[in-house]
């Protein structure tokens, strides 16, 4: 007897689609993690950040990349120090920010390989924990463990950030 729960079978072009390949973004990325961000800022699922910005803090980045040099996908990790007076596992967190994937690349796998790059990239740095926040659904952190919380669990400086009339969920895992 098998104890396994089932998962459903992958889209079938999920098989056919090779696994994308993540690596961490460098500062002559910016422009390009701009122009990558910009359609999800026009919408209101991002904040509109300038390139600067982007090359500034290019190191928090794991992106991937089509076979011609155009960026598919991007994801920030920030890592903040434990709350004062709290002992979270790990005592450090991460934030997941700015997670976008192009519209032809949606649906592909680049977000799910991502989220599994930078789950690696969080447990890597000994984090206890990973926030985001956002104004969809989130299904895709859904599958990988995330759940909603509140706000007050979250790293201070960033969960004072959020503005409150985009109206975005925070979610979290333990790691």
């Amino acid at each position: 007897m098998t104890t396994a729960v089932p998962r459903p079978a992958p889209p079938p072009h999920a098989l056919l689609a090779p696994t994308p390949s993540v690596r961490r973004a460098r500062t002559e990325d910016a422009a390009e993690l701009a122009r990558l961000s910009r359609p999800f800022a026009r919408s209101g699922a991002l904040r509109e950040r300038p390139a600067s910005l982007y090359a500034a803090h290019a190191a928090d980045f794991l992106v991937t990349e089509a076979p011609g040099g155009t960026l598919e996908g991007c994801v920030g990790l920030r890592v903040h120090p434990a709350r004062p007076g709290e002992d979270p596992p790990g005592g450090r967190a991460g934030v997941l920010y700015n997670f976008c994937v192009a519209g032809r690349s949606q649906g592909r796998g680049v977000g799910a390989g991502l989220l599994r790059a930078a789950l690696a990239a969080a447990r890597a740095q000994s984090l206890g924990a990973l926030f985001t926040a956002t104004t969809g659904g989130g299904g895709l952190f859904l599958r990988y463990g995330f759940a909603p919380t509140a706000a007050r669990l979250a790293p201070e400086s960033w969960a004072e950030s959020l503005d409150p009339r985009r109206g975005a969920r925070i979610l979290a895992r333990t790691l």
